[in-house]
């Protein structure tokens, strides 16, 4: 069957097929969530960095690293230049922060990713949900691709700094 034909069927049996993205390579996908009981969630899948070492193990599957949750303060999914993150522990400072200086989360990841990160040279965002359902976006380069929901159904859709 030829790629044509193929790409036919393919459109006929999905809601959404874009050829020109067929081959395309895709970054970190990150989630957080907070269930009816209040149990915290995140996690994190990364298509890696071009280029990267041989053997190079990034953030997101080191837990505190990239993906962090705790009950006691919130769920964390980063996404950004993995060496730093790692240096940063930066999903499980923005949790230490809250639980230890009692920052709020949106302040916690301030904190973390537009101090810390920078300043050890790094640069890239997390998505968060604190114990009380409030969500943060953070980021500290020109856009971050990202989405919300909240408990009543309200979708935000954000690309760059609002």
């Amino acid at each position: 069957m030829k790629k044509h034909e193929a790409q036919n069927q393919l459109n006929d049996k999905t809601a959404f097929y874009d050829a020109t993205i067929n081959d395309s390579k895709f970054g970190t996908v990150g989630c957080v969530a907070i269930d009816k009981n209040g149990n915290l969630a995140a996690g994190t899948s990364t298509g890696g960095m071009t280029n990267k070492r041989w053997g190079r193990v990034g953030d997101a599957p080191i837990i505190g690293a990239g993906t962090y949750a705790n009950n006691n303060s919130c769920a964390v999914s980063s996404t950004g230049w993995g060496e730093f993150f790692i240096r940063a522990m930066v999903a499980h400072d923005i949790s230490a922060l809250m639980e230890y200086k009692g920052l709020s989360l949106k302040d916690a990841a301030k904190e973390v990713i537009h101090k810390k990160v920078p300043e050890l040279g790094g640069d890239g965002g997390i998505i968060a949900v604190d114990k009380y359902g409030n969500i943060v976006m953070e980021f500290n380069t020109a856009g971050m691709y990202r989405a919300s929901m909240n408990d009543k159904g309200e979708l935000y859709v954000g690309i760059f700094k609002d």
